[in-house]
């Protein structure tokens, strides 16, 4: 990772993968902290993750360090806006749509943390760095 990013962005894999420890996850987050960017998710990343599972102390531990961005109806139009240009449509990528939205109005550049790349590639385009978890 030879390249400056100011905003990292994780989706609920990213975020998972924090909780988890994943010892993959935390070296690519070694390496961003020590470019100083920021940690950014939506808040219904927080959702997304959240199950009988998981383990709510790490997940609040990872929620402190992180900036979590609200979901308002102007993200949700935009996020609709998206999809429309990008061409998937259903439920199933409406989150998808949500967190792109928010990786898109981060200061960048920006990275995109994700397990879904060719998804958010396509919903991001150019303008944020998609990174495949």
């Amino acid at each position: 990772m030879s390249e400056r990013v100011e905003t990292i962005v994780l989706d609920s894999e990213g975020l998972s993968a924090w909780v988890a420890q994943d010892r993959e996850f935390l070296a690519l987050l070694r390496v961003f902290h020590t470019m100083g960017a920021d940690v950014v998710i939506g808040a219904n990343t927080i959702v997304e993750v959240s199950h009988s599972r998981i383990n709510i102390p790490r997940l609040n531990w990872a929620l402190s360090r992180v900036r979590v961005e609200p979901v308002t109806e102007q993200t949700a139009k935009a996020a609709a806006e998206l999809l429309k240009e990008a061409g998937p449509h259903g439920h199933e990528y409406a989150i998808d749509a949500t967190v792109a939205e928010v990786a898109l109005r981060q200061p960048g550049p920006v990275a995109l943390l994700t397990s879904d790349g060719d998804d958010m590639t396509r919903l991001c385009g150019s303008q944020v760095r998609v990174v495949t978890l």
